[in-house]
């Protein structure tokens, strides 16, 4: 039975190379006895090059690498060759075929791939805190939340949490109903990261009868009455006069501009 030494070498972490060393050196499992893998990240000067190549040379090690940078690749390969040293360059051949193909040069940024994922992870972080904290369900949420969105019934506070928590935001959105009190959370946070949304009465009007009949309702139900909705909308401000927060007339808006607007206004209170 036979014992095998990677080294793993890595500009950036090393994860993806040293997932693929054991992948592949699972498949001998039945002749190995042993497998050992040392990683060595963040090398980024062709001194440790040389280090790490004496090291394989004394443990007979075999080098596995990925260096998005060319020139540590090459000085690797050399050092490698000059003590006959078995290495494997996992990302140099398909950066280089990528490069034929596309007829660019690439970035050679070391851990792109690691703040790629980083930023994908926090995207599902904040849609998940959306959908956990919509439509008033918890309002412990207000207080965690980047954005707070508040309004009155169909004026696309759902809609408006998922897009903003597309662009790595926490949104948390509360109704404001005239028979509910508002979570005393609301009159806690900064008014600058509150806003509220308003609606013509005439749009709304037309938005809730059209959602009245989808729902197989009369169109004629309360819900959508004038003198409901302008009973909704004097609550509404007398909620966001007392919080001082943002309001945002979203009638003749889509969810897109409402949500430029909220982030240019969170801008320009960082700045």
């Amino acid at each position: 039975m036979k014992k095998l030494m990677m080294f793993i070498v890595s500009d950036s972490v090393g994860e993806t190379a040293e997932l693929v060393a054991k992948a592949a050196a699972i498949q001998y499992r039945q002749g190995l006895e042993a497998v050992s893998l040392k990683r060595f990240s963040h090398v980024e000067d062709e001194t440790q090059l040389k280090e790490i190549v004496f090291l394989a040379k004394e443990q007979e090690a075999v080098v596995v690498y990925t260096l998005v940078k060319t020139s540590m690749r090459i000085k690797l390969h050399e050092e490698c060759e000059k003590l006959g040293i078995k290495h494997i360059d996992l990302i140099g051949p398909i950066v280089e075929e990528l490069g034929e193909v596309l007829g660019e040069k690439p970035l050679e940024e070391p851990g792109l791939v690691r703040m790629l994922d980083e930023d994908y992870f926090k995207k599902i972080e904040a849609i998940e805190f959306a959908v956990k904290y919509d439509d008033g369900r918890d309002p412990r949420g207000i207080l965690k939340a980047d954005i707070v969105l508040i309004g009155i019934s169909r004026t696309s506070k759902t809609p408006l949490s998922q897009y903003l928590a597309h662009k790595r935001y926490n949104v948390a959105n509360v109704p404001l109903v005239p028979e509910v009190d508002p979570p005393e959370e609301l009159f806690q946070i900064d008014p600058q990261k509150c806003f509220a949304l308003i609606i013509s009465p005439e749009k709304l009007n037309s938005i809730r009868k059209e959602r009245l009949i989808a729902l197989g309702l009369k169109d004629d139900a309360n819900y959508a009455r004038f003198e409901r909705i302008e009973a909704e909308i004097e609550h509404f401000n007398r909620v966001t006069d007392k919080i001082g927060c943002q309001v945002i007339d979203v009638t003749s808006r889509a969810v897109e501009e409402t949500a430029n607007v909220i982030i240019s206004k969170l801008s320009s209170y960082t700045k």
